[in-house]
């Protein structure tokens, strides 16, 4: 006898082009399998499943509108995502129509707060913490070495100022993830400066690669141009699928964008 169908329902919400698909797990918890990181590889899946940069499980909080625990593509869980953080805000936001959201993740915390709506897209800001910045540490990787500020924003990033994008930037962002040097993995950004308040950046996530765009990214990448002298705030962060906004107020920092209700639908686990 064949096993039941199990249903997922989802939304499906994209941040300057990073995507999410967003799960009410109180809605079928006892459905759900005990291998999370497999079920998130395949809703991820882009040709097989539904296509995301992971999934945000979501709970309920007792003193948070939500508790979210992020799963990447590839199966693995992450502290945060900024731009998955907002995707969230913006369901609750839908639900709800409130305009102060808060959302209990694993870097904390984060308050996102309304700041414009235009049908399904909605813009916060959101407080995202401080940023621990440490000294420029020099990588080896096959056949150089390269240099960058490793950021904390809760999850690792490593900031690398570069000229000019080269063609093979990928390439090199991966090997420097396979560095020994980040126990934990890490973020990396390559980061072009566009002026006093404009820096233009490209992402390669832990779990994920190459993405159009990184709430905690966008914000690492401000904050060490800012350290490093070539930028002041408020922060321009031109990504691939547009621009982010970071700003900081005395040791917190602030990031500001929109995200999208893309659909609705159910994912079949059979």
């Amino acid at each position: 006898m064949s096993q039941p169908l199990v249903v997922i329902p989802f939304v499906k919400a994209s941040a300057c082009g990073n995507d999410f698909l967003l799960v009410e797990s109180s809605e079928i918890n006892n459905a759900l399998p005990a291998d999370m990181a497999e079920l998130t590889r395949r809703m991820c899946d882009r040709h097989e499943g539904v296509g995301a940069d992971g999934v945000e499980w979501i709970y309920p909080h007792a003193t948070a509108d939500a508790e979210i625990r992020l799963i990447n593509a590839d199966g693995s869980e992450a502290e945060i995502s900024g731009n998955g953080t907002r995707c969230v805000a913006a369901n609750i936001c839908a639900e709800r129509e409130e305009e102060r959201i808060t959302i209990q993740t694993g870097a904390g915390l984060k308050t996102c707060v309304l700041t414009a709506r235009n049908e399904s897209e909605y813009e916060f800001e959101v407080e995202m913490g401080e940023a621990a910045i440490q000294a420029e540490l020099t990588v080896k990787i096959p056949g150089e070495e390269v240099r960058g500020l490793p950021v904390s924003m809760g999850n690792p990033h490593y900031v690398m100022f570069v000229p000019e994008f080269a063609d093979n930037w990928q390439r090199t962002a991966a090997e420097v993830q396979r560095s020994s040097e980040f126990k934990h993995g890490v973020n990396v950004e390559i980061v072009v400066i566009g002026g006093e308040h404009d820096v233009n950046v490209r992402f390669f996530e832990r779990g994920v690669g190459e993405t159009q765009s990184s709430g905690t990214g966008s914000c690492a990448a401000a904050v060490a141009a800012m350290a490093a002298g070539k930028a002041d705030s408020p922060v321009r962060v031109h990504t691939p699928s547009g621009v982010q906004t970071v700003r900081k107020w005395e040791n917190l920092v602030f990031l500001r964008g929109a995200a999208r209700l893309v659909c609705r639908g159910e994912f079949f686990l059979s």
